[in-house]
């Protein structure tokens, strides 16, 4: 015979007592949650836009290629340059007319390299050259680091004559700032 059975107990519980509403933040503790908030959706917002443009090839454009004015018009440029600003312009001149060239002084169509351009702009005055030459190893030096070892090294490692030219460029104000 079966044994009877306890009799089903009640499980359910009283109902809870009404908590109390939690208490207001103050105006750091909010601000505080929304910094939290905020960073933690620009993380999100970020790494999102990384994945959406990660196969987008990027070309870096240099602010030099894209201002191609004198941001204070002169007169006459060659008026207040000293005597290597002058020698270090009349080389970029003669590489924009004759062109430039790479791994020779000067090529069999006339273009030169960097050392060419200065060399012909000297025109045989050696301590003009020289100075010239001091000044466009400080500029590229300036850009490129210590690790260059000369002007002809820096003229070949480059494809074409943008960074060449732009460093003549600098040079000649280089050239200007030291007074030289």
């Amino acid at each position: 015979m079966p044994t009877p059975s306890a009799p089903p107990t009640d499980t359910a519980t009283a109902p809870a007592a009404p908590q109390a509403p939690p208490a207001p933040l103050t105006l750091d503790e909010r601000l505080a949650l929304t910094n939290t908030l905020m960073t933690a959706r620009l993380n999100e917002a970020a790494v999102a836009y990384e994945v959406n443009t990660h196969h987008i090839p990027l070309d870096r454009v240099q602010l030099d290629d894209v201002v191609t004015v004198p941001l204070t018009p002169h007169l006459d440029p060659q008026a207040d340059r000293t005597p290597v600003a002058r020698l270090l312009h009349h080389a970029h001149q003669l590489l924009e007319a004759e062109g430039w060239c790479r791994n020779v002084m000067i090529d069999t169509d006339g273009s030169r390299c960097l050392l060419g351009a200065v060399r012909a702009a000297a025109a045989g005055n050696r301590s003009l050259e020289a100075s010239a030459v001091d000044v466009l190893m400080d500029a590229i030096r300036r850009r490129f680091g210590d690790h260059v070892p000369s002007v002809p090294s820096f003229n070949d490692a480059w494809n074409g004559p943008r960074t060449p030219l732009r460093i003549l460029d600098q040079a000649v104000a280089l050239a200007d700032a030291r007074g030289c």
